[in-house]
């Protein structure tokens, strides 16, 4: 069987020293998931908020009710997550099964703190397929309009 390599430009990045995240950050399908998801993922943070307040004073000491919320929460992102960068991406294996509904040491989510941590991976992958795209333009335009000679353009001869 003969092999045809593709470069796809994937990239591995090794979150927190352990686990691979495998994508294309300059992948224009993958940009518009992952920043068009933000409003689903605020839906998610919402709807998590509303129902710990439903349950009371005592969600925030731990109780069994309190917990399988923040569990669905979890489920709920990664799946999102894995919507958006693929079904080979387990994020539940990458973030060596940390909850996204946690805090980190900053106090916010970890889902937020993930967030943070790729949207400018994702903006650099952007721009930098922009920026490729727009110079093997020129480049094509430059080469079309040499081959057509001198004066094709109605350039002085």
């Amino acid at each position: 069987m003969q092999q045809l390599l593709v470069d796809t430009g994937v990239e591995e990045f090794v979150v927190n020293g352990r686990g691979g995240l495998r994508f294309n950050p300059g992948d224009p399908n993958l940009y518009h998931r992952f920043f068009e998801a933000g409003d689903e993922l605020a839906a998610l943070d919402e709807d998590l908020s509303r129902r710990l307040a439903d349950l009371g004073p005592d969600a925030g000491t731990g109780t069994p009710a309190a917990l399988t919320l923040l569990a669905d929460y979890d489920r709920r992102v990664k799946e999102l997550l894995g919507r958006i960068f693929g079904p080979e991406n387990d994020f539940d294996r990458i973030l060596e099964g940390v909850n996204l509904a946690g805090a980190g040491a900053n106090g916010r989510r970890v889902a937020e703190n993930l967030i943070d941590a790729l949207a400018p991976v994702l903006r650099a992958g952007a721009q930098r397929t922009l920026r490729t795209t727009a110079e093997t333009a020129v480049a094509e335009a430059d080469a079309a309009r040499a081959a057509r000679g001198p004066g094709a353009d109605g350039e002085a001869q």
